[in-house]
């Protein structure tokens, strides 16, 4: 059967090549002695969401109406709840009804974004490496794409030198986040007002995926929303996945200049209807009960974080000691270089090894290869152990 060739530029997604070999490990290891998989690849939180929030939901999926379409005049509600917490958090005032969007997750505005911004052939800018859906976004549009190139030497910060007055012409999008996915570094907001104030200045559309703002263990992190030109051209997209712990009920939000928003807008009104209102009501709960509620799971990171890059580091690894709940981000160890692999070998043969499921850096764009990614999503014993097995993998 043909396929598009925007689907053969998506390639195969690293989520899904981590998955399958996650299945074929749960498969061998239910006929052999092999130990339990520990599942580090992906960032969905073992961390329970407030208990009303799930309560408020269980109740309103029995109202009748949370079986309906939601367009989007029903969006208000919820609308005017992301501007109640602009306030709260940002101290930003923001338009309800022409500067925020409701999102079936932020990675979903992420990919359709390019749609509703550029043509065939626009250039578009991205950092590398980057989370998956900012370059897949961008193919889908059959967009022109550059990669900034990020580099642990600077701390996995954008060098802004390099992007000429020329190529600022070229630019139609620019798609970002910090706090940065896989690095875990929390970034600079000065970094962000300058690409702002760039971006309007050469009427380019900047995008900042911030679904990690309130996941900073170390340092500030930016937002858009404090960088003085984003009503020009900004957009910025939030997630209740990673802070509310609400992954798997996909709420997320865009917020940003009235035409970027009405034109995401317009992409999304022939794609979706919406999240069911029953869900949206978790979503403003969450905002206006429990808008605090992230910096709650703080302590619970970092004892994870510390313990673990204790454990590893002990028995001679490197492991950058990350700003960021949530991940670790760290090079190949000594022996897997010294046999030759690439990330996506150690991924898999560590898997193998192990049962400890990680995912290689190069899923992320070029400038991972050779790292590799631990999302810290199971009580701190049993990444501890997991750990332990990681580095008994590779010393045997």
């Amino acid at each position: 059967m043909p396929t598009s060739k925007r689907l053969a530029s998506l390639g195969n997604a690293v989520f899904a090549r981590v998955d399958a070999a996650k299945h074929a490990y749960r498969v061998q290891a239910s006929s052999s002695a092999r130990p339990d998989l520990v599942d580090l690849s992906i960032g969905s939180s073992d961390l329970r969401p407030p208990t009303a929030l799930l309560e408020t939901m269980a109740s309103a999926v029995m109202d009748p109406s949370s079986g309906s379409y939601c367009l989007q005049t029903g969006l208000r509600p919820l609308h005017a709840a992301v501007a109640d917490w602009c306030r709260h958090r940002f101290d930003v005032v923001v338009d309800p009804e022409q500067e925020v969007q409701f999102l079936v997750g932020s990675q979903e505005g992420t990919a359709h974004l390019p749609l509703a911004v550029l043509d065939a052939g626009d250039a578009a800018l991205h950092l590398d490496p980057c989370y998956p859906s900012h370059t897949g976004g961008l193919h889908l549009a059959a967009a022109r794409t550059k990669a900034l190139p990020l580099s642990p030497e600077q701390d996995w910060r954008p060098d802004l030198t390099g992007l000429t007055s020329s190529l600022w012409d070229q630019l139609k999008l620019f798609v970002l986040g910090y706090p940065h996915n896989p690095s875990a570094r929390v970034g600079d907001q000065e970094d962000l007002n300058q690409i702002m104030a760039t971006g309007a200045r050469h009427d380019v559309v900047i995008a900042h995926d911030n679904p990690y703002v309130d996941l900073a263990l170390d340092g500030q992190p930016p937002c858009l929303l404090q960088a003085p030109n984003w009503r020009t051209s900004g957009i910025e997209f939030f997630s209740l996945s990673k802070g509310w712990c609400l992954g798997g009920f996909r709420l997320g939000f865009a917020v940003g200049a009235a035409p970027v928003i009405a034109a995401l807008r317009r992409t999304k009104a022939v794609i979706d209807f919406n999240q069911s209102l029953a869900l949206q009501q978790g979503a403003i709960q969450a905002l206006q009960a429990f808008p605090d509620w992230p910096q709650q799971l703080h302590p619970i990171y970092r004892e994870r974080r510390d313990r673990v890059v204790e454990t590893l580091t002990a028995r001679g690894w490197s492991v950058p000691c990350p700003e960021m709940a949530m991940y670790l981000w760290f090079p190949l160890p000594a022996a897997a270089r010294r046999q030759g692999w690439s990330d996506e070998d150690a991924a898999r043969e560590l898997l193998q090894r192990s049962g400890v499921a990680l995912t290689p850096g190069s899923g992320f764009g070029a400038g991972g290869r050779q790292w590799l990614r631990m999302a810290l999503v199971r009580p701190v014993n049993e990444l501890v152990e997991a750990a332990s097995r990681l580095a008994d993998a590779m010393d045997g």
